[in-house]
Protein backbone atom coordinates (compact mmCIF):
# COMPACT_ATOMS: atom_id res chain seq x y z
CA UNK A 1 0.00 0.00 0.00
CA UNK A 2 1.62 3.23 -1.11
CA UNK A 3 2.02 5.71 1.74
CA UNK A 4 3.50 8.80 2.57
CA UNK A 5 4.72 7.45 6.11
CA UNK A 6 7.95 5.15 6.77
CA UNK A 7 7.02 4.00 9.44
CA UNK A 8 3.91 2.02 8.39
CA UNK A 9 2.79 -0.92 10.05
CA UNK A 10 0.55 -3.28 7.60
CA UNK A 11 -1.25 -6.54 8.44
CA UNK A 12 -0.85 -7.79 4.56
CA UNK A 13 0.41 -7.90 1.37
CA UNK A 14 0.90 -4.41 -0.26
CA UNK A 15 -1.83 -3.34 -3.03
CA UNK A 16 -2.23 -0.31 -4.94
CA UNK A 17 -5.44 0.01 -6.05
CA UNK A 18 -8.94 -1.56 -4.93
CA UNK A 19 -12.49 -1.46 -6.04
CA UNK A 20 -14.81 1.60 -5.51
CA UNK A 21 -18.49 2.43 -5.77
CA UNK A 22 -17.74 6.00 -6.85
CA UNK A 23 -20.23 8.15 -7.10
CA UNK A 24 -19.55 10.53 -10.24
CA UNK A 25 -22.66 13.29 -9.80
CA UNK A 26 -26.29 13.18 -11.26
CA UNK A 27 -26.95 10.41 -9.28
CA UNK A 28 -24.61 7.94 -11.32
CA UNK A 29 -22.51 5.61 -9.11
CA UNK A 30 -19.49 3.38 -11.02
CA UNK A 31 -18.01 0.70 -10.14
CA UNK A 32 -14.18 0.67 -10.92
CA UNK A 33 -10.43 0.76 -10.03
CA UNK A 34 -9.09 3.73 -7.88
CA UNK A 35 -6.04 3.78 -5.62
CA UNK A 36 -5.99 2.56 -1.95
CA UNK A 37 -6.01 5.93 0.10
CA UNK A 38 -2.21 6.90 1.45
CA UNK A 39 -2.26 7.03 5.39
CA UNK A 40 0.38 9.47 7.18
CA UNK A 41 1.18 10.07 10.77
CA UNK A 42 -1.31 9.20 13.44
CA UNK A 43 -3.49 7.63 10.65
CA UNK A 44 -4.72 4.09 10.18
CA UNK A 45 -6.01 2.06 6.83
CA UNK A 46 -8.91 -0.03 7.38
CA UNK A 47 -10.04 -2.91 5.05
CA UNK A 48 -13.60 -2.27 4.79
CA UNK A 49 -15.34 -5.77 5.49
CA UNK A 50 -19.37 -4.40 6.14
CA UNK A 51 -20.77 -1.34 5.29
CA UNK A 52 -24.32 -0.57 5.57
CA UNK A 53 -26.34 1.39 3.21
CA UNK A 54 -27.73 4.73 4.67
CA UNK A 55 -30.80 6.35 3.61
CA UNK A 56 -28.99 10.00 4.18
CA UNK A 57 -26.34 8.61 1.82
CA UNK A 58 -29.16 7.53 -0.77
CA UNK A 59 -30.84 10.99 -0.50
CA UNK A 60 -27.06 12.91 -1.61
CA UNK A 61 -27.02 10.21 -4.01
CA UNK A 62 -30.53 10.93 -5.63
CA UNK A 63 -31.12 14.66 -4.73
CA UNK A 64 -26.95 15.22 -6.06
CA UNK A 65 -26.77 16.69 -2.98
CA UNK A 66 -23.05 17.06 -3.24
CA UNK A 67 -20.53 17.14 -6.06
CA UNK A 68 -18.71 13.82 -7.27
CA UNK A 69 -16.33 12.33 -7.21
CA UNK A 70 -16.68 11.04 -3.95
CA UNK A 71 -17.03 7.38 -2.37
CA UNK A 72 -19.86 7.28 0.35
CA UNK A 73 -20.86 4.69 3.30
CA UNK A 74 -20.08 5.37 6.91
CA UNK A 75 -21.85 2.42 8.74
CA UNK A 76 -18.45 0.56 8.39
CA UNK A 77 -16.70 -2.36 10.47
CA UNK A 78 -13.45 -3.89 9.27
CA UNK A 79 -10.03 -4.76 10.38
CA UNK A 80 -6.97 -2.64 10.39
CA UNK A 81 -4.90 -2.99 7.55
CA UNK A 82 -2.11 -0.75 8.28
CA UNK A 83 -1.27 2.17 11.08
CA UNK A 84 1.24 5.53 10.58
CA UNK A 85 3.67 6.62 12.63
CA UNK A 86 2.57 7.52 16.10
CA UNK A 87 -0.37 5.30 16.74
CA UNK A 88 -0.46 3.28 19.63
CA UNK A 89 -3.58 2.44 20.70
CA UNK A 90 -4.47 0.48 17.68
CA UNK A 91 -2.56 -2.27 15.87
CA UNK A 92 -2.78 -4.20 12.56
CA UNK A 93 -4.89 -6.61 12.64
CA UNK A 94 -7.49 -5.15 15.29
CA UNK A 95 -11.40 -5.94 14.61
CA UNK A 96 -12.79 -2.29 14.32
CA UNK A 97 -15.82 -0.25 13.74
CA UNK A 98 -15.09 3.83 12.51
CA UNK A 99 -17.24 7.00 13.37
CA UNK A 100 -16.63 9.33 10.11
CA UNK A 101 -17.67 12.56 12.20
CA UNK A 102 -15.80 13.76 15.44
CA UNK A 103 -16.60 17.05 17.23
CA UNK A 104 -13.61 19.15 18.38
CA UNK A 105 -15.13 19.50 21.54
CA UNK A 106 -14.13 23.15 21.97
CA UNK A 107 -16.51 25.20 20.21
CA UNK A 108 -19.77 27.02 20.75
CA UNK A 109 -21.56 24.14 19.89
CA UNK A 110 -19.74 21.35 21.62
CA UNK A 111 -19.85 23.24 25.02
CA UNK A 112 -23.89 22.62 24.52
CA UNK A 113 -23.36 19.45 23.31
CA UNK A 114 -25.04 19.96 20.16
CA UNK A 115 -22.20 17.91 18.48
CA UNK A 116 -23.85 17.83 14.83
CA UNK A 117 -23.60 21.25 14.44
CA UNK A 118 -19.72 21.63 15.29
CA UNK A 119 -17.69 22.52 12.05
CA UNK A 120 -15.50 20.27 13.04
CA UNK A 121 -17.88 17.66 13.33
CA UNK A 122 -18.83 18.08 9.49
CA UNK A 123 -15.58 17.65 8.24
CA UNK A 124 -15.84 14.10 7.35
CA UNK A 125 -12.27 12.39 8.52
CA UNK A 126 -12.82 8.83 6.98
CA UNK A 127 -12.15 8.49 3.13
CA UNK A 128 -11.93 6.40 0.30
CA UNK A 129 -10.21 9.00 -2.16
CA UNK A 130 -11.74 12.27 -3.58
CA UNK A 131 -13.72 14.64 -1.07
CA UNK A 132 -13.69 12.70 2.10
CA UNK A 133 -17.65 11.18 2.42
CA UNK A 134 -17.04 8.22 4.76
CA UNK A 135 -15.53 5.91 1.93
CA UNK A 136 -17.29 2.89 3.04
CA UNK A 137 -18.26 1.34 0.06
CA UNK A 138 -14.82 0.11 -0.97
CA UNK A 139 -12.44 -1.98 -0.07
CA UNK A 140 -10.32 0.10 1.63
CA UNK A 141 -10.48 3.47 3.62
CA UNK A 142 -8.15 5.92 5.17
CA UNK A 143 -9.42 7.18 9.06
CA UNK A 144 -7.44 10.76 9.58
CA UNK A 145 -5.92 11.36 12.98
CA UNK A 146 -8.78 13.47 15.19
CA UNK A 147 -11.25 10.08 13.85
CA UNK A 148 -8.31 7.95 14.97
CA UNK A 149 -7.87 9.55 18.57
CA UNK A 150 -11.81 9.08 19.65
CA UNK A 151 -13.72 8.02 16.63
CA UNK A 152 -12.49 3.85 16.66
CA UNK A 153 -13.97 1.47 18.38
CA UNK A 154 -12.97 -2.52 19.01
CA UNK A 155 -14.83 -5.34 18.00
CA UNK A 156 -15.37 -7.85 20.57
CA UNK A 157 -14.19 -11.26 19.32
CA UNK A 158 -17.54 -13.32 18.38
CA UNK A 159 -19.05 -10.43 16.91
CA UNK A 160 -19.64 -10.28 13.40
CA UNK A 161 -18.64 -7.62 11.14
CA UNK A 162 -22.40 -6.66 9.56
CA UNK A 163 -23.63 -6.92 13.16
CA UNK A 164 -20.87 -4.08 14.01
CA UNK A 165 -21.33 -2.25 11.19
CA UNK A 166 -25.10 -1.32 13.05
CA UNK A 167 -22.91 1.11 15.94
CA UNK A 168 -23.20 4.09 14.06
CA UNK A 169 -26.99 4.35 13.56
CA UNK A 170 -27.59 3.28 16.98
CA UNK A 171 -25.85 5.57 18.32
CA UNK A 172 -27.92 7.54 16.35
CA UNK A 173 -31.16 6.17 17.58
CA UNK A 174 -30.00 6.42 21.25
CA UNK A 175 -29.14 10.33 20.69
CA UNK A 176 -32.63 10.64 19.93
CA UNK A 177 -34.20 8.73 22.39
CA UNK A 178 -32.29 10.46 25.11
CA UNK A 179 -33.68 13.80 24.02
CA UNK A 180 -37.07 12.80 24.28
CA UNK A 181 -36.72 10.69 27.05
CA UNK A 182 -39.47 8.40 27.63
CA UNK A 183 -40.56 7.36 31.08
CA UNK A 184 -41.63 3.76 32.47
CA UNK A 185 -45.52 3.89 31.73
CA UNK A 186 -45.21 6.26 29.14
CA UNK A 187 -47.24 5.43 25.58
CA UNK A 188 -44.86 5.50 23.04
CA UNK A 189 -45.42 6.05 19.41
CA UNK A 190 -42.83 5.33 16.43
CA UNK A 191 -44.22 5.92 13.61
CA UNK A 192 -41.85 3.86 10.29
CA UNK A 193 -40.47 0.39 10.89
CA UNK A 194 -37.36 0.64 8.77
CA UNK A 195 -34.38 -0.62 10.31
CA UNK A 196 -33.86 2.80 12.01
CA UNK A 197 -37.51 2.26 13.56
CA UNK A 198 -37.22 -1.17 14.37
CA UNK A 199 -33.72 0.03 16.29
CA UNK A 200 -36.05 2.57 18.15
CA UNK A 201 -38.76 0.08 18.98
CA UNK A 202 -35.84 -1.75 20.63
CA UNK A 203 -34.79 0.54 22.22
CA UNK A 204 -37.87 1.64 23.81
CA UNK A 205 -39.62 -1.69 24.56
CA UNK A 206 -36.17 -2.19 27.08
CA UNK A 207 -37.75 1.22 28.98
CA UNK A 208 -41.06 -0.20 30.17
CA UNK A 209 -43.32 2.30 28.14
CA UNK A 210 -46.43 1.28 26.55
CA UNK A 211 -45.50 0.86 22.67
CA UNK A 212 -47.45 1.28 19.61
CA UNK A 213 -45.78 1.55 15.96
CA UNK A 214 -46.74 1.92 12.52
CA UNK A 215 -45.60 0.53 9.09
CA UNK A 216 -47.22 -0.57 5.22
CA UNK A 217 -45.09 -3.56 5.39
CA UNK A 218 -47.21 -6.75 7.99
CA UNK A 219 -43.41 -8.33 7.72
CA UNK A 220 -42.10 -5.27 9.39
CA UNK A 221 -45.42 -4.69 12.01
CA UNK A 222 -44.87 -8.43 12.77
CA UNK A 223 -40.77 -8.18 13.84
CA UNK A 224 -42.26 -4.82 15.94
CA UNK A 225 -44.33 -6.88 17.57
CA UNK A 226 -41.73 -9.64 18.38
CA UNK A 227 -39.15 -6.86 19.50
CA UNK A 228 -41.83 -5.68 21.99
CA UNK A 229 -44.62 -3.63 20.43
CA UNK A 230 -47.88 -4.02 21.99
CA UNK A 231 -49.63 -3.38 18.95
CA UNK A 232 -48.04 -2.27 15.45
CA UNK A 233 -50.66 -1.00 12.52
CA UNK A 234 -50.82 0.06 9.41
CA UNK A 235 -50.80 3.88 9.58
CA UNK A 236 -53.87 4.08 7.35
CA UNK A 237 -55.78 2.22 9.53
CA UNK A 238 -58.10 4.13 11.92
CA UNK A 239 -57.78 1.51 14.88
CA UNK A 240 -54.06 2.86 15.37
CA UNK A 241 -54.95 6.44 16.66
CA UNK A 242 -58.32 4.43 18.27
CA UNK A 243 -55.55 2.37 20.10
CA UNK A 244 -53.22 5.51 21.15
CA UNK A 245 -56.76 7.12 22.43
CA UNK A 246 -57.96 3.84 24.24
CA UNK A 247 -54.36 3.55 25.92
CA UNK A 248 -53.96 6.88 27.60
CA UNK A 249 -58.12 7.70 28.27
CA UNK A 250 -58.31 10.17 24.90
CA UNK A 251 -55.23 11.98 25.89
CA UNK A 252 -52.84 10.93 23.24
CA UNK A 253 -49.59 9.50 23.21
CA UNK A 254 -46.79 10.89 25.81
CA UNK A 255 -43.87 10.85 23.36
CA UNK A 256 -44.01 10.12 19.26
CA UNK A 257 -40.85 9.42 16.88
CA UNK A 258 -40.74 9.88 13.34
CA UNK A 259 -38.85 7.36 11.79
CA UNK A 260 -39.91 7.50 8.28
CA UNK A 261 -40.29 10.49 5.66
CA UNK A 262 -43.71 10.38 4.12
CA UNK A 263 -46.63 12.90 3.40
CA UNK A 264 -48.90 14.05 6.45
CA UNK A 265 -46.36 11.92 8.73
CA UNK A 266 -45.76 14.23 11.00
CA UNK A 267 -49.33 15.95 11.37
CA UNK A 268 -50.21 12.37 12.68
CA UNK A 269 -47.70 12.26 14.94
CA UNK A 270 -49.05 15.75 15.91
CA UNK A 271 -52.66 14.22 15.95
CA UNK A 272 -51.85 11.48 17.90
CA UNK A 273 -49.74 13.32 20.64
CA UNK A 274 -51.33 14.40 23.46
CA UNK A 275 -50.84 18.41 24.79
CA UNK A 276 -47.47 19.01 26.41
CA UNK A 277 -45.73 15.25 24.15
CA UNK A 278 -42.77 15.47 22.67
CA UNK A 279 -42.41 14.75 19.08
CA UNK A 280 -39.15 13.25 17.26
CA UNK A 281 -38.37 14.28 14.16
CA UNK A 282 -35.62 11.65 13.06
CA UNK A 283 -36.55 10.90 9.39
CA UNK A 284 -36.35 14.71 8.02
CA UNK A 285 -33.08 15.20 6.86
CA UNK A 286 -33.61 16.98 2.95
CA UNK A 287 -33.94 20.27 2.72
CA UNK A 288 -36.41 19.50 -0.11
CA UNK A 289 -38.92 18.15 1.73
CA UNK A 290 -41.74 20.40 4.15
CA UNK A 291 -43.65 19.55 6.31
CA UNK A 292 -47.01 21.09 7.67
CA UNK A 293 -48.25 21.15 11.16
CA UNK A 294 -51.12 23.48 13.26
CA UNK A 295 -49.14 26.17 14.87
CA UNK A 296 -52.27 25.80 17.66
CA UNK A 297 -50.61 22.00 18.21
CA UNK A 298 -47.36 23.33 18.88
CA UNK A 299 -48.28 26.32 20.81
CA UNK A 300 -51.56 26.15 22.61
CA UNK A 301 -50.88 22.33 22.97
CA UNK A 302 -47.66 23.14 24.50
CA UNK A 303 -46.09 20.26 22.34
CA UNK A 304 -42.20 19.81 22.26
CA UNK A 305 -41.18 19.65 18.16
CA UNK A 306 -37.34 18.92 18.23
CA UNK A 307 -35.30 17.49 15.73
CA UNK A 308 -32.19 15.07 16.28
CA UNK A 309 -29.49 14.13 13.80
CA UNK A 310 -26.32 11.59 13.82
CA UNK A 311 -24.37 10.71 15.99
CA UNK A 312 -22.90 12.09 19.56
CA UNK A 313 -19.72 11.22 20.88
CA UNK A 314 -20.65 11.00 24.19
CA UNK A 315 -22.69 8.13 23.83
CA UNK A 316 -20.32 6.47 21.12
CA UNK A 317 -18.73 3.38 24.09
CA UNK A 318 -22.61 3.02 25.32
CA UNK A 319 -23.99 2.30 21.44
CA UNK A 320 -21.14 0.12 20.60
CA UNK A 321 -21.64 -1.85 24.03
CA UNK A 322 -25.44 -2.18 22.96
CA UNK A 323 -24.81 -4.12 19.89
CA UNK A 324 -21.46 -6.10 20.90
CA UNK A 325 -23.33 -7.20 24.18
CA UNK A 326 -26.53 -8.53 21.76
CA UNK A 327 -28.94 -6.47 24.10
CA UNK A 328 -29.84 -4.98 20.58
CA UNK A 329 -30.20 -7.74 17.95
CA UNK A 330 -29.51 -5.72 15.21
CA UNK A 331 -28.48 -8.46 13.01
CA UNK A 332 -31.85 -9.38 12.46
CA UNK A 333 -32.54 -6.74 10.73
CA UNK A 334 -30.03 -7.94 7.85
CA UNK A 335 -32.65 -8.74 4.83
CA UNK A 336 -29.72 -8.64 2.01
CA UNK A 337 -26.06 -8.76 1.88
CA UNK A 338 -24.57 -7.33 -1.72
CA UNK A 339 -20.90 -7.51 -3.14
CA UNK A 340 -19.74 -4.68 -3.93
CA UNK A 341 -19.85 -5.43 -7.29
CA UNK A 342 -24.35 -5.55 -6.95
CA UNK A 343 -24.01 -2.53 -4.95
CA UNK A 344 -26.37 -1.05 -7.99
CA UNK A 345 -28.61 -4.01 -6.53
CA UNK A 346 -28.78 -3.03 -2.80
CA UNK A 347 -28.93 1.18 -3.86
CA UNK A 348 -31.89 0.09 -5.53
CA UNK A 349 -33.48 -2.29 -2.71
CA UNK A 350 -32.88 0.62 -0.20
CA UNK A 351 -34.37 3.26 -2.13
CA UNK A 352 -37.47 1.17 -3.10
CA UNK A 353 -38.13 -1.12 -0.06
CA UNK A 354 -40.28 -4.32 -0.20
CA UNK A 355 -42.08 -6.60 2.12
CA UNK A 356 -39.09 -8.73 2.09
CA UNK A 357 -36.04 -5.66 2.93
CA UNK A 358 -35.13 -4.43 6.17
CA UNK A 359 -31.23 -3.66 6.25
CA UNK A 360 -29.06 -3.44 3.34
CA UNK A 361 -25.21 -4.38 3.86
CA UNK A 362 -22.46 -4.30 1.35
CA UNK A 363 -19.41 -6.65 2.02
CA UNK A 364 -16.74 -5.13 -0.20
CA UNK A 365 -14.06 -8.23 0.17
CA UNK A 366 -16.76 -10.53 -1.74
Amino acid sequence: MPTADSSLVTAEKALSTMRAAVYKGVSVVAVESIPVPEIGRGEVLIRVESCGICPTDLKKISYNLLPGPRVFGHETAGVIAAVGAGVTQYAAGDRVIVFHHIPCGECFYCGRKLYAQCPVYKKVGVTAGYEPAGGGFSQYVRVMDWIVERGIEKIPAGVSFDAASFVEPVNTCLKGMRQVDPQPGDVVAILGQGPVGLIFTMMAAQLGVRLVTTDTFETRRALARKFGAHESFDPRDTAFERTIKEMTEGRGADVVIVAASAKGIVEQAAAISRPGARILLFAQTSHQERIEVSGADICMGERTLCGSYSASVDLQAESAEMVFSGILPVEELVSHRYPLSEIHQGMERALHPDAESLKIIVQPQR
